[in-house]
């Protein structure tokens, strides 16, 4: 029978808050990427050197990378101390409002160097706010979840992610139709304007989810942490260092097969942007549906043992990739890419809950915030710039991008070894101590 300080388990609203939530945030973070490449360099960085405005308008969005962490740090603080709710609830408002202001912000032609500041410090508030989302998201809907079902549930988390990038593709593929001086004008700001509106239901939905019953069992008994980041790196630094890598192809993954491949495609294989985005559409689609599927095998198969599989999968996935993305061909490419994504995809639906279950209650917001979110700003943040400068120096070769992707999930690989290595050794450990204390 629970009390009003143990909330009832609530899953399935828990793991529908979490999707819907990070579906917002990261329809946010995708349309101001989209913006980025089309609009921002022309309106708030113009110059008479059309590379210079794009390198600043993308200089913003990798600011939110960087601000990412710092989001982990505060409002994984926040979480452990106060409540998962409570942070959630403010990420949640932090990102909208930042995004509509996005919307409203007049160009540099209007107010001079005072647009292009306001945009950076708006891009920072995004990024802090995406980077306390991921963590809490995930907690609350692992925490909530029946016994034995963390790793599912918790994917739902993981889910927002390609439903926000088919809900931006689809909010800019509606005003792009636009004549260029209206979408310049004013087109482009519908998709950020619409955050509005999405705001609020999110809101009405997360009011309606108790507080996680772990950290209320933890708070009534007074076992909250002063400085949870600060017992992070005393006492668990090594296992946020593999948490850190396991995530690697997770992240990284995203960026190689949608950011990256949109430039290599257009650039080197001479694929025209609106096929490549028609593709990258289309796998988006395969990709949310196969999350659910990768997470509910990994319940069956355990969550180290498929995420090795994953892992390994991802090693293979690029050489079929792109011998299939070679033919320029709409089928073959949307299959090559497929393969990939697919493989990533099972791997970053299954790590949340995997990685959300090493550390300890009271410090588990802090320590999976700070390992997701650096890994995102050192994975997210270089990938792409890799990937180019592997694609510049041997260009017409494709084999060392394979074998840098390959790379990539083989690190994610070697730390889920460790990972359930140390997890084992843990379990063995409290299985003798209890042995012990049984004569």
């Amino acid at each position: 029978m629970t009390t009003p300080q143990t909330p009832a388990r609530q899953p399935v609203r828990a793991a529908a808050a979490a999707f819907i939530g990070t579906m917002i945030e990261w329809y946010d973070f995708y349309i101001y990427a989209t913006a980025a490449a089309l609009v921002f360099g022309e309106l708030y960085f113009p110059s008479e050197d059309r590379f210079v405005s794009t390198m600043a308008s993308f200089a913003t969005f990798a600011v939110g990378f960087f601000a990412r962490p710092l989001g982990g740090l505060i409002f994984g603080h926040l979480g452990d101390r106060i409540g998962r709710k409570k942070a959630l609830m403010t990420t949640l408002m932090m990102m909208g409002v930042a995004t509509v202001c996005v919307g409203l912000l007049p160009s540099y032609a209007k107010v001079g160097a005072l647009a292009p500041v306001l945009l950076v410090l708006l891009r920072v508030v995004q990024g802090i706010a995406v980077g306390g989302e991921w963590g809490g998201a995930v907690l609350m809907a692992g925490e909530h979840a029946p016994e034995g079902r963390r790793t599912f549930f918790a994917s739902f988390a993981q889910l927002g992610s390609p439903a926000g990038l088919i809900l931006s593709l689809l909010a800019f593929r509606s005003v792009t139709s636009l004549d260029k001086a209206d979408f310049l004008s004013w087109g482009w700001r519908l998709p950020f304007l619409v955050s509005a509106v999405l705001l609020v239901v999110g809101i009405m939905i997360r009011l309606g989810v108790n507080e996680s019953p772990e950290f209320e069992k933890l708070k009534d008994q007074r076992r909250t942490v002063k400085l949870p980041v600060a017992e992070v790196f005393k006492s668990a630094w090594g296992l946020v260092l593999l948490c850190i890598g396991a995530n690697t192809i997770g992240i990284a993954g995203v960026y190689f097969t949608n950011t990256f491949m949109i430039a290599y495609t257009t650039q080197y294989v001479g694929i025209t942007r609106s096929l490549i985005l028609d593709c990258l559409f289309i796998v988006a689609f395969i990709q949310f549906l196969s999350q659910p599927l990768a997470a509910w095998l990994a319940e069956r198969m355990g969550g180290a043992r498929f995420l090795k599989c994953a892992a390994l999968a991802a090693m293979v996935s690029p050489y079929p990739m792109f011998m299939l993305v070679q033919t320029g061909q709409v089928v073959p490419m949307v299959i090559g890419i497929a393969i990939a994504v697919v493989c990533m995809a099972s791997f970053y639906s299954v790590i949340a809950g995997f990685v959300s279950g090493v550390f300890p209650t009271r410090v588990r917001y802090s320590a999976i915030s700070l390992s997701y979110q650096v890994c995102g700003a050192i994975a997210g943040g270089l990938t792409p710039l890799v990937g180019t400068w592997l694609a510049h120096r041997y260009t017409g070769q494709w084999w060392p991008l394979a074998v840098f992707y390959t790379c990539l999930a083989g690190i994610s690989l070697f730390c889920i070894v460790g990972l359930d290595a140390r997890r084992s050794q843990h379990a063995h450990d409290e299985s003798a101590a209890k042995a012990v204390g049984s004569h």
